[in-house]
């Protein structure tokens, strides 16, 4: 009568999900719990055993390498509740949420029975699917945990070694390295002779090399010599004829001659050796600029290069799986103390990075000089390195949301960060646009042309001017009859004015004929003015008249579909007006608020600017 009986689940979820697929879909709610009861103390009072945490922390573990290793993850977002995941897994996306790792507090107004029975089912269901995922990559189910790993606080990185074959390829280096030793051996104690030989060869090179050396010097030295005896100057007798001293003055007379030919040659080589110097200072100058122009072409390139992550010209740009699983290619971090390991360390392996930390089963030192990147979560830093940039959690976070590696300035240690936008939410469906998001459009912008330059694919036009080019010939067409209505209305004004001109003609003499033609046409402007205001305030009236009629026109037929509209879609109609009218409320307080804060901003610039504001005295 002791005995409890025994059940199983396994008929209810091949029941309730007879595809795979199915419980794919319904997989948010039960990693959800799964996950709070990971973080829960072990309370025997409510029901909750030590070995149920031990399972919920084992199926946790388990769906984070998997996610891990098929660089399924897709956003994250951190808040108040925790962290909130989203995966791609078989065409399906699964949103799941995570406690912070904080001493967690049962409250006694829960009933901890029911959800055990949830509990319960959703773990056998877990369990299905996981085998499922496993055996579809080739893996053995379930994955074999390293203890020391597990004990020192890193089961990720243990059941991660487990699964990516890790400890076969450690086993298997060391073999062939072992191998390898044994080979050596092997052929120096069988071959003697052959190893003394290869010892004596580096003495024999050393030697050859030094009687080059040796036969060079001499033959620079004969050389030398041979020089010197020709190069000896002849010694002149002194006895000699006066026939021979005027052969010897027309000599010379000649040799001046021929010195003054040399000389002028010499002097145009020489103008001709200097334009050519200049053309050729002209040339180095035209390339030192073309060099400059092209080191700030290669420099935009390289900004665009360096935020659009690892993996560039191995991926298409448009694929956003390949992108993710090569984001963090080549970064290697490094995770302090104080930053969330476990969170961390899923979201860098998901997307290609190499992590590291204080501790057992960490693959390098916090010294090693293959860190790209610490992530820190403190005020200050003390020792820093200098091949390796300080950041704080949320840079992470950031650039596998947007797909860009963000600028690690904005993210330093001490420093506060930038607002830290929700992947879940559409700003163009909400109505407003963050300033910071902007700018990481920009920075996605640049990722993308690098990325596409990379991959050797060509620029396409970003825009298309047809729809505009329409827009703009739909205007004009429309604004063409109202200036030929103004110019047909000057004419008629001009003509006018002629023909009162000509009924007034008062033939009184040159002078007077001009000072009147003078008046008559300072009546005419007068009286094209006037025409021309009565004209203008017609058409407003007329375009006032219009709107207020195309409004009323509007208000009559909305009032008509709503009287042709049934009860419920006319409650349906409401609420779309009122979620519409609410979206707007929103919007108008965000950019008030913004309006605010920019205003407090600059408050406080010029307040640092000009130094604290002096207090004024009381008066006594």
């Amino acid at each position: 009568m002791r005995a409890k009986p025994g059940y199983k689940l396994d008929h209810l979820v091949r029941e309730r999900y007879p595809s795979f697929i199915d419980a794919l879909r319904d997989l948010d709610d039960p990693l959800t719990l799964l996950h709070l009861f990971a973080t829960l103390p072990a309370e025997g009072r409510l029901g909750i055993s030590a070995s149920t945490v031990d399972k919920c922390r084992r199926l946790v573990l388990e769906w984070n390498a998997y996610v891990a290793r098929t660089s399924s993850l897709r956003r994250v977002f951190v808040s108040v509740k925790g962290f909130y995941y989203q995966a791609e897994v078989a065409g399906c996306s699964v949103t799941w949420l995570v406690p912070h790792q904080l001493a967690q507090v049962l409250p006694a107004d829960v009933d901890f029975t029911v959800m055990l029975t949830f509990l319960e089912f959703y773990a056998t269901l877990v369990q299905f699917v996981m085998f499922k995922l496993y055996h579809n990559l080739g893996l053995r189910y379930p994955p074999v945990a390293d203890k020391s790993l597990e004990a020192a606080a890193a089961g990720l990185a243990g059941i991660m070694k487990d699964i990516a074959g890790l400890a076969a390829d450690e086993q298997q280096q060391q073999g062939e390295q072992q191998q390898q030793q044994d080979g050596t051996a092997a052929a120096a104690a069988a071959l003697p002779d052959v190893v003394q030989r290869l010892g004596t060869l580096g003495k024999k090179l050393q030697q050859l090399q030094q009687q080059q050396q040796q036969g060079d010097t001499a033959a620079a030295a004969a050389a030398a010599a041979e020089d010197e005896s020709e190069e000896l100057p002849e010694i002149d007798s002194g006895c000699g004829d006066d026939s021979d001293s005027e052969a010897d003055s027309e000599a010379d007379a000649a040799e001046d001659e021929e010195e003054e030919e040399e000389d002028e040659e010499g002097s145009s080589a020489e103008e001709s050796e200097e334009d050519a110097a200049g053309s050729e200072e002209e040339q180095q100058q035209q390339q030192q600029q073309q060099e400059a122009a092209g080191d700030d072409d290669d420099a935009a390139g390289v900004s665009g290069a360096a935020v659009a992550g690892g993996g560039l010209g191995s991926v298409d740009p448009d694929d956003d799986a390949g992108l993710c699983s090569v984001l963090l290619q080549g970064c290697v971090f490094w995770l302090a103390r104080e930053v969330p390991r476990e969170p961390l360390l899923l979201m860098i392996r998901a997307f290609g990075g190499t992590a590291a930390w204080e501790g057992p089963g960490s693959p390098l030192q916090e010294a090693d000089e293959a860190i790209t990147h610490q992530i820190v979560d403190r005020p200050t830093q003390g020792h820093k390195f200098l091949s390796r940039a300080y950041v704080q959690p949320q840079w992470l976070f950031d650039s596998i949301n947007h797909r860009v590696l963000l600028p690690a300035e904005l993210y330093a240690p001490g420093k506060v960060p930038p607002p830290h936008l929700s992947p879940f939410v559409d700003n163009e469906a909400e109505g407003y646009t963050p300033e910071f998001a902007r700018t990481i459009k920009q920075l996605q912008e640049a990722a993308r042309a690098a990325r596409r330059a990379a991959a050797g694919l060509a620029t396409e036009a970003a825009f298309l001017q047809d729809g505009s080019a329409a827009d703009a010939a739909a205007a004009a067409a429309a604004a063409a009859p109202g200036e030929d209505d103004a110019v047909a209305e000057k004419v008629y004004q001009k003509e006018l004015a002629k023909e009162l001109r000509a009924a007034q003609g008062v033939e009184a003499g040159d002078a007077d004929q001009g000072s009147e033609e003078e008046e008559g046409s300072e009546q005419g402007s007068d009286e094209e003015e006037d025409a021309a205001a009565a004209a203008a305030g017609k058409k407003r009236k007329a375009a006032a008249a219009g709107a207020t009629g195309k409004a009323a026109e509007e208000d009559e037929e909305a009032a008509m579909a709503d009287i042709m509209m049934t009860r419920k879609n006319r409650k349906l109609y409401a609420r779309i007006n009122r979620a519409i009218e609410g979206k707007a409320e929103r919007v108008a307080a965000l950019e008030q608020r913004k309006a605010k804060l920019a205003g407090q901003q600059q408050q406080q610039q010029q307040v640092a600017a000009g130094g604290r504001p002096k207090r004024q005295r009381k008066a006594a």
